[in-house]
């Protein structure tokens, strides 16, 4: 071999290193895709009706779930300043969300494994801006925020309804008693004489 050929060869790899590596630049480091967002949940009939929790409620919030049962009974006595939950004009509930001043009407959102939710009705159920019902009997409402910052400011819901339902039945009042009937007159004793009558007036004669 020439000593022309010895020279081009070097030169030969020398190009075809630099065409690999343009090739690496235009191509980039591969980037992994990202994984796809879950789907939503499917919206299903919720567990009870909007009607359900129409009314006046005593309110309160626990942190501590071992703290639930004193919460209860301090909602209940919420019920002089009550929370009150009426119909929205499509169907929903008017109550507040999370900061919010003004009620907004909610939807209840059922969800697989018997769940129900309460949040902005363009949202799907298990939104970062609902409620899930924890528990629900018609006289206690119990709700936890989804978002975990406004669960930690609020805490767990607990909403005691008022009124008859809701408020402790007073004892019954005691029956008056009837007055006792008067007695007879004892009848007349056998064998005694009987009371002279009266005669009537004779009239004069002319």
């Amino acid at each position: 071999m020439s000593r022309s050929s010895n020279r081009r060869l070097p030169i030969a790899l020398l190009f075809a290193a630099l065409a690999l590596g343009l090739g690496a630049c235009a191509t980039g480091p591969s980037v992994p895709e990202a994984p796809a967002a879950p789907a939503p949940m499917a919206t299903l009939p919720p567990a009870f009706p909007p009607q359900d929790i129409v009314g006046r409620w005593g309110l309160a919030a626990y942190h501590k779930d071992e703290d639930r049962p004193r919460i209860e009974a301090a909602a209940a006595q919420q019920c002089k300043q009550p929370y009150v939950i009426t119909l929205g004009p499509t169907g929903g509930v008017m109550m507040h969300l999370a900061d919010q001043a003004t009620p907004t009407e909610l939807a209840l959102k059922g969800a697989p494994n018997h769940k129900t939710y309460i949040g902005p009705k363009d949202e799907p159920p298990g939104a970062t801006d609902d409620r899930e019902v924890i528990s629900f009997d018609g006289r206690i409402l119990i709700l936890k925020w989804l978002d975990p910052e406004v669960e930690g400011r609020y805490g767990t819901m607990v909403y005691v309804r008022c009124g008859p339902e809701g408020a402790k039945r007073p004892k019954p009042k005691a029956k008056p008693q009837a007055k006792p009937k008067p007695k007879a007159a004892p009848s007349a004793t056998p064998g005694a004489a009987p009371k002279p009558v009266q005669p009537p007036i004779q009239q004069q004669k002319p």
